[in-house]
């Protein structure tokens, strides 16, 4: 993949997953780790630039000897969003991954990886239960401004002209150090604030970091990836309901065998929305919480397990069990 000479930048390396991939890719050696993030930060990396992508352009240095691109710097998805928030998103997610890949082209670089999310093709209907998991050629609907954004994004890198140029769309991620759902869902339920809800076979796919950061090493590596989109997701897809049941246990908590009728969880969430509007703020339950809650989110990786020769090592019972995480 590269020779003494080479240096991998990977933007966003401050971050949880950038974190994780620039410690792999020095563990594995054979190129400098140039990192790139808004403040500096010692870490896994043998050089640091501090940028801002979303109000500024990297200086040509920062390029010198540059042979792979990993661009992970984004803005995270807000769990509920509106179409002003569109304005957010578009100077780091698009403008940025449009102002690097033309420096990239200007510099010869020859491999860019760039981490979009499944949220640029959507999750068709999410209040609905799906027979099979979406895959790369499902039909697209991007989901909110941020899916806009990076499918958008996702179009600038396919059409950049870069010798090897890649998109991954990750699924939600979870792993040591990670803050988002899946810690907040824990911390709910340990406060007891997360609601028994029915089992009603809806699929959400998580993937774990180093699983993530596996597949993007081989993205980088693999001629057979030049051009292509991939998703990246897990092999265990679990119920709400099923993840619900995960995490008392990992808490040491008993077992429910009793949950909240479907029928009143969403006339709760109707009485949500409609007071929602009235007061003109998000309450904790209406209709777009319970569709997230009870829809499905539900993806394959086969296509990247099959090209890039990998298969998910991690699974969310196994981790939930081996970390038992910290709900304070």
């Amino acid at each position: 993949m590269s020779n003494g000479n080479d240096t991998i930048l990977v933007t966003g390396a401050t971050g949880f997953l950038g974190r994780r991939l620039c410690q792999r890719l020095q563990q594995q050696g054979g190129a400098r780790i140039r990192a790139v993030g808004r403040r500096q930060q010692d870490g896994p990396w043998d050089s640091f630039h501090e940028v801002d992508l979303a109000r500024d352009s990297l200086p040509v240095a920062a390029l010198e000897n540059v042979s792979t691109i990993y661009h992970l710097a984004s803005k995270a998805h807000a769990v509920t969003e509106n179409a002003s928030e569109a304005d957010s998103y578009r100077p780091i997610i698009v403008e940025a991954t449009q102002q690097l890949l033309e420096l990239a082209r200007e510099q010869g670089v020859e491999r860019f990886v760039y981490m979009s999310s499944v949220k640029a093709m959507g999750e068709g209907n999410p209040a609905g239960l799906k027979l099979a998991p979406l895959q790369e050629n499902s039909p697209h609907t991007p989901q909110g401004p941020y899916g806009l954004a990076k499918a958008e994004a996702e179009e600038a890198v396919l059409g950049s002209g870069l010798q090897h140029a890649v998109v991954l769309r990750p699924v939600m991620v979870y792993g040591p150090g990670e803050k988002g759902n899946l810690p907040r869902m824990v911390q709910a339920v340990h406060k007891g604030r997360f609601p028994p809800l029915p089992e009603n076979g809806n699929r959400r796919s998580m993937i774990h970091v180093d699983d993530l950061v596996e597949f993007a090493i081989r993205a980088s590596m693999y001629p057979i990836a030049a051009g292509k989109t991939y998703i990246l997701a897990g092999n265990d897809p679990l119920s709400t309901r099923a993840l619900y049941d995960l995490i008392r246990e990992s808490l040491g908590l008993p077992r429910q065998d009793w949950s909240i009728p479907l029928f009143l969880l969403q006339a709760a969430a109707l009485a949500g929305s409609l007071l929602g509007t009235v007061l003109n703020r998000r309450l904790p339950l209406d209709r777009e919480t319970l569709g997230k809650l009870t829809g499905s989110a539900w993806y394959t990786s086969s296509l990247a397990q099959s090209e890039l020769r990998y298969e998910p090592r991690h699974t969310v019972a196994e981790w939930l069990q081996q970390t038992h995480p910290d709900p304070a």
